[in-house]
C-alpha cells in the first residue's frame, strides 16, 4: 500500500510540472510581442494638416510596412481644427501643421518641432481654364466666382499676405476652414477659381487647371512636425517624425510636389 501511495504521488508531481511548464509557455508567449517596452500591437495616431493628405497617406503606408504592419491612422483636417482638437485632450501621438504658427499655439503640448517641407498657393480653374484666368487680378473680374481659404488657417493667411503685397483685393463666394474645401468647391463647378496649395494642384491632376503667379509663390508656408508630449508611443511617434525629416520623407514630399525644409 505504501509502495503505491508513493508511485500516485511521483505521478500527481509530473502532472503539476507539465501544468506548470505550460503556463510558463503560456507566459512567455504573451510578452513575445514587446520590444525594448515597445507594444507591437501598438498603433499610432498622426494628426496632419488636409493639404498632407497624399503624401502622409503614402508615408503612412511606408512607415507601416517597414514597423511591422503598425497600424498609423491619420487625422487630416486644417491646421487650426487639429491645434483645438489636441488643445481639448485628443489622443495624438504627432502632429504636422502647414504653418508655424498653428504648431506654435499648441505649445509645450508637443516636443521639439521641427520643419520638414514648404509649400505656396497657385490659382486652379476648371479644366481648361474657361474664364481665361492668367494672373492673380484676373479671379476679381466681374462674372467669375472665387474660393479661399478662411484666414483662420494657413492657406487663408497665406492668401491674405499676398492680398496685402499685392494690393488685390479677392472678393471670395466662399472662405472654406481647410484648403481641400477650395478645391472641392472648384472640381464641383461650384467656383470658377481658388487659391489652394501647390501640392493639392498637383493632386487633383487633370480635374483642374493650375495658373502660377509669381505673387503667389513668393508667400512660402514652413510646415513643422512634433511629437505630442502626452504620447502613449514616444519612441514609435519619433520614429515617424524621423522618417517625414529624413530622406525617405523628403523623397515622397518632392514628389508630391512640396518643397524643400528651409
Amino acid at each position: 500500500m505504501g509502495r503505491r501511495r508513493s508511485t500516485t504521488s511521483v505521478r500527481l508531481s509530473e502532472s503539476l510540472g507539465v501544468v506548470f511548464a505550460a503556463a510558463l509557455v503560456l507566459a512567455g508567449c504573451s510578452t513575445s510581442g514587446t520590444e525594448g517596452g515597445q507594444d507591437d500591437e501598438a498603433g499610432l495616431t498622426v494628426f496632419a494638416a488636409a493639404s498632407l493628405k497624399n503624401s502622409f497617406t503614402a508615408l503612412a503606408d511606408e512607415f507601416s510596412e517597414t514597423h511591422g504592419g503598425v497600424d498609423v491612422s491619420l487625422n487630416l483636417d486644417g491646421s487650426q481644427a487639429l491645434v483645438t482638437q489636441i488643445e481639448q485632450g485628443a489622443d495624438a501621438d504627432v502632429v504636422a501643421t502647414a504653418d508655424e504658427k498653428s504648431m506654435a499655439k499648441l505649445g509645450e503640448k508637443v516636443a521639439d518641432p521641427q520643419i520638414f517641407a514648404t509649400n505656396v498657393l497657385t490659382i486652379v480653374t476648371a479644366p481648361g481654364n474657361p474664364k481665361n484666368i492668367r494672373t492673380l487680378a484676373d479671379v476679381t473680374k466681374d462674372g467669375v466666382t472665387t474660393v479661399i481659404c478662411s484666414v483662420s488657417v494657413p492657406c487663408g493667411s497665406a492668401a491674405a499676405l499676398v492680398e496685402k503685397n499685392t494690393g488685390i483685393d479677392i472678393k471670395p463666394v466662399s472662405e472654406e476652414t481647410a484648403v481641400t474645401g477650395v478645391l472641392s468647391k472648384v472640381h464641383t463647378g461650384q467656383a470658377d477659381a481658388g487659391l489652394v496649395y501647390v501640392t493639392d494642384a498637383v493632386g487633383a491632376g487633370d480635374s483642374v487647371t493650375t495658373v502660377a503667379d509669381p505673387a503667389l509663390a513668393a508667400v512660402v508656408n514652413a510646415y513643422p512636425i512634433a511629437t505630442v508630449a502626452e504620447s502613449e508611443n514616444a519612441p514609435l511617434a519619433q520614429q515617424f517624425v524621423d522618417m517625414v525629416t529624413g530622406a525617405q520623407g523628403a523623397a515622397v514630399l518632392e514628389r508630391m510636389g512640396f518643397g524643400p525644409a528651409t
